[in-house]
């Protein structure tokens, strides 16, 4: 049905523009002329005619014959060049308006002519219908192309309207035969795996199983022979293979996330332990010690609280966007990090980067003033006072939970925080780095090659303690050796 409506517009056109072609050539073959003036001949020069005087009236006797039809608006001029080249002048061109195609009508005497200006329209594409000679002959195909057109716009529309119902009639069938095809195509999917045996009559199919689902499969099996009618069943055989299986990690819908994260560094080999499990807790928590803050960790918190209530939702599952399925994929991962960020922020004691009063300060400004020196014109002339720790009764008790407020005064605040936090991604990470390394004993222990324990973890531990495990040793050292009252005598952990 669609295929027939191109066919029959493209009809309609053709019969609109002969219909045209007809109207527009009447107005200029319809003016009789007077018998009496001969035409104003084209001249080579104003006093030399082309057509002398004594002939004249010999070439008037012979028949005027028209090439009519249409053509496009940027051909005209070309076409009417090569026209007025090719047929020496002797033929009258008449053009009608330019809206999407051009009307020409061509009169000339001569059957050689004739022919050439027919070639001519054929180079340039031109649509040339049949003119009548007589305007009886053109009126009678004039009623007859009005009785097509009306003809043919009757059946278009007929078409139209029967085209709209098949639609619709499809338009409730269509998810069935949806669902309907991508079942046909799975299955076909799966069969163009499978190979024929010697005798060409049944099907083998070489797959990977995990043991745990052998009995699902066989059940499958054997359900599929009895629903298809099969007289013979199918069966599993179990091939024994050198080949190293692929690694198969089941996950649910909160282990994804962390486990598509391990596995874009590398999916692990069969059997060898599967770091995920370990990363579900540290993960997160080591880039809320980068990004503690409660403000900013609560927004990522409610942002995923809202991905998780809402995630059977189809238009949050169903949805195009890359970006937005990678933030609803590891939703539980955005969870987590959010939380984690809100427990690190109450350490940092940071809100939108601003420090909040839970508790009382634990420095006591009072102590500090009476006990030094400052007097009224020192006041005046320091706008910035520096608080000693060494004042005996500056310090009152450690603060309860996280960083006292008294540092967001503090113009040092962003050093000792920078140095706070780096100190404690080291220790974090270097821990997290020696656990990492140890879980490489069951891959050995596993595997039977405990001559890796000796000849790759030993080394890997010895330069990881000897260097960063060192590290990690003197940054405690210096927090419990040194105080307040020689803190300015204590070595530098990076040039040490």
């Amino acid at each position: 049905v669609s295929r027939n409506g191109p066919s029959l517009r493209g009809r309609l056109r053709e019969l609109r523009q002969y219909l045209h072609v007809l109207r527009e050539g009447q107005r200029f073959t319809s003016l009789p002329a007077p018998l009496g003036s001969p035409p104003r001949p084209r001249a080579l020069s104003a006093r030399e005619p082309i057509l002398h005087p004594p002939s004249l009236h010999h070439h008037l006797d012979r028949k005027i014959n028209f090439v009519a039809g249409v053509i496009h608006p940027w051909r005209v001029s070309a076409f009417e060049r090569l026209l007025w080249r090719a047929c020496r002048g002797y033929l009258v061109a008449s053009f009608g308006e330019s809206i999407t195609w051009v009307i020409f009508l061509i009169s000339y005497w001569g059957e050689q002519i004739g022919q050439k200006i027919r070639k001519i329209s054929d180079c340039f594409h031109c649509h040339v219908y049949p003119y009548p000679e007589s305007e009886a002959s053109r009126a009678d195909t004039m009623s007859g192309l009005h009785s097509q057109i009306q003809d043919l716009s009757v059946v278009l529309e007929e078409t139209e309207q029967y085209l709209a119902q098949v639609l619709d009639k499809v338009v409730l069938a269509l998810p069935t035969w949806r669902v309907q095809v991508q079942k046909m195509k799975a299955i076909y999917l799966v069969l163009n795996q499978c190979s024929f045996d010697v005798t060409e009559k049944c099907l083998i199919a070489e797959v990977w199983c995990p043991v745990r689902d052998l009995t699902q499969v066989q059940d499958a099996l054997r359900q599929g022979s009895y629903k298809s009618g099969s007289s013979v069943e199918c069966f599993v055989q179990r091939i024994p293979t050198s080949e190293s299986p692929p690694t198969l990690i089941r996950t649910n819908k909160f282990t994804a996330g962390f486990q598509s994260i391990v596995d874009a560094y590398g999916v692990a080999s069969y059997q060898e332990v599967n770091p995920a499990p370990y990363a579900i807790i540290p993960f997160p928590f080591i880039f809320a010690i980068m990004f503690g803050d409660v403000g900013h960790g609560l927004l990522m918190f409610l942002f995923a609280l809202w991905m998780v209530l809402y995630e059977n939702s189809p238009s949050l599952r169903q949805a195009s966007n890359e970006i937005w399925l990678t933030f609803f994929e590891g939703r539980y991962l955005i969870l987590l990090m959010g939380a984690f960020s809100i427990y690190t922020g109450f350490i940092y004691n940071e809100c939108f980067s601003k420090a909040t009063v839970i508790f009382p300060s634990a420095w006591s400004v009072a102590t500090m003033a009476n006990h030094s020196s400052w007097s009224s014109a020192y006041l005046a002339t320091h706008p910035s006072l520096t608080l000693d720790p060494n004042v005996t009764g500056v310090f009152q008790g450690p603060y309860p939970f996280g960083i006292d407020p008294i540092w967001s005064l503090a113009t040092n605040h962003l050093n000792f925080l920078n140095s706070f936090k780096m100190k404690m991604s080291v220790i974090l990470g270097i821990v997290h780095m020696g656990f990492g390394v140890l879980l490489g004993v069951f891959n050995h222990v596993h595997f039977q090659q405990r001559h890796r324990l000796v000849l790759e973890l030993l080394p890997e531990m010895v330069f990881l303690l000897a260097l960063f495990g060192y590290l990690v040793f003197l940054i405690f050292y210096k927090w419990i050796k040194f105080s307040a009252a020689d803190s300015l005598v204590a070595p530098s952990i990076l040039i040490h």
